[in-house]
């Protein structure tokens, strides 16, 4: 009795080549798009330290912003966008960790958590301006008055769902096998969350705010129709409020040559604060 028909070697070999050379086209379109997207990136990075690094002095942190053809900083904007972008965070994430809690502890697959789910993703596809002209309508327009609390408000909108999807994702991360144990033991269901599956995740939900704070601190859409801008130093938030990214907006398009290099050094200090949280969140993900 004759075994299975053996594939003809030749028709092997065709078939094995036709891969290796299909393999060989995929990972050669696959650098260029690498190389091609580097590049730009490296040549914005390039720009940025080019025209941004040069204007840093003391005084960036010291004055406000100045006049047209004047000297001066950058405090006002910086304050401003430090005292937004905490508030925010101060209320965005405590509600994304506890909501990303509900979403992949208690009723994972309910109608509820499929609702938060679905919202969720929309707010997250959303663009940044959509936020910006709703809390316009409830906040800005019913009060009469641009301010930083309006800011703060669209800021922790942008927040929120980044923080849900990273903590429930980070949550289902999380061996099932920590959570029997601890109520083998007897913890009640809050214990083993807090003391179990969060603290195994916090390398995770911690990466997630970082992230968050690092799109909220460049956005600009939201905080044109919200804070405004203030060219003058305040330290309340119930007016218009000085931020640096409508200033570096407002800078870079003036035709001032002093408002337009503040506006790099504004560019230059952006990047470096994401910069730095990108690779802190970097850090953070690969502690065990």
């Amino acid at each position: 009795m004759n075994g299975p028909a053996r594939p003809d070697p030749k028709l092997r070999a065709a078939f094995f080549a036709r891969r290796k050379w299909m393999n060989r086209v995929a990972l050669a379109l696959s650098l260029v798009a690498m190389i091609f997207g580097v590049f730009w990136l490296m040549w914005i990075l390039w720009e940025t330290l080019w025209l941004g690094f040069g204007g840093l002095s003391l005084t960036l942190f010291t004055q406000s912003t100045p006049p047209p053809n004047d000297a001066g900083g950058l405090a006002n904007a910086l304050f401003g966008s430090f005292m937004m972008v905490a508030l925010a965070t101060l209320v965005g994430a405590p509600i994304g960790v506890l909501s990303g809690v509900y979403l992949a502890e208690y009723h994972p697959r309910g109608w509820l958590a499929v609702t938060v789910r679905f919202v969720n993703d929309l707010l997250l596809s959303a663009p940044s301006i959509v936020i910006g002209l709703f809390v316009y309508a409830v906040i800005v327009i019913r009060f009469r008055q641009f301010s930083g609390w309006a800011g703060a408000a669209a800021l922790s909108l942008i927040v929120i769902p980044v923080v849900i999807r990273t903590t429930e994702n980070m949550l289902a991360l999380i061996p099932s096998s920590l959570r029997e144990a601890a109520y083998a033991l007897g913890a009640p269901k809050w214990k083993v969350i807090v003391h179990v599956t969060l603290n195994a995740a916090r390398a995770g939900v911690v990466t997630g705010i970082l992230l968050a704070v690092a799109r909220i601190s460049g956005e600009t859409a939201p905080l044109l129709f919200t804070a405004l801008n203030n060219q003058f130093w305040t330290s309340g938030l119930s007016g218009p409020t000085a931020n640096l990214p409508v200033t570096i907006f407002q800078f870079a398009m003036s035709p001032y040559e002093n408002w337009q290099q503040l506006a790099w050094v504004g560019v230059f200090l952006i990047t470096l604060a994401v910069l730095g949280l990108n690779i802190l969140a970097r850090l953070l993900s690969r502690h065990k």
